[in-house]
């Protein structure tokens, strides 16, 4: 049996998080959960099978954004979705792998991204060729 995906879901509204952790729990996702960005950070350095982080993009504290970048620089590969208003980011969505806007995406589009993104392999699949170093690319020419 293949084990179940984890998801690290951060949002200070414990409305909004107790309803996503019921969605990705009743799909078949582990759920781990934070009410705000500093809490979310050391959960995530302390937990290294997190497979996607879902976070809002307003928390007190520390937006999506600034949440984004820090989680990058703990685990850059971690794919990351933010959830929320793309306008009030100013621009800055470039750090998250996604920006979902909150009024437009349904639970079944949440769900089919948080599937895509978390089935993403994490270096090169295994049996696959490598690219020889330059020296014998050289060489051969």
């Amino acid at each position: 049996m293949r084990p179940k995906k984890v998801i690290l879901c951060v949002n200070n509204n414990e409305q909004e998080l107790s309803v996503l952790r019921f969605m990705l729990m009743t799909n078949g996702y582990r759920v781990l959960s934070a009410s705000n960005g500093h809490e979310a950070i050391a959960i995530f350095a302390n937990a290294p099978q997190v497979d996607l982080v879902l976070a809002d993009t307003t928390m007190p504290g520390m937006n999506g954004v600034q949440f984004a970048e820090r989680l990058k620089r703990v685990r850059y590969h971690a794919p990351t979705i933010l959830l929320g208003d793309a306008q009030a980011m100013n621009g800055d969505i470039h750090v998250a792998d996604a920006v979902l806007a909150r009024k437009n995406c349904s639970s079944q589009e949440l769900l089919e991204r948080i599937k895509v993104m978390s089935a993403r392999k994490r270096g090169p699949r295994k049996g696959a060729m490598r690219m020889p170093p330059m020296e014998q690319l050289a060489a051969a020419s």
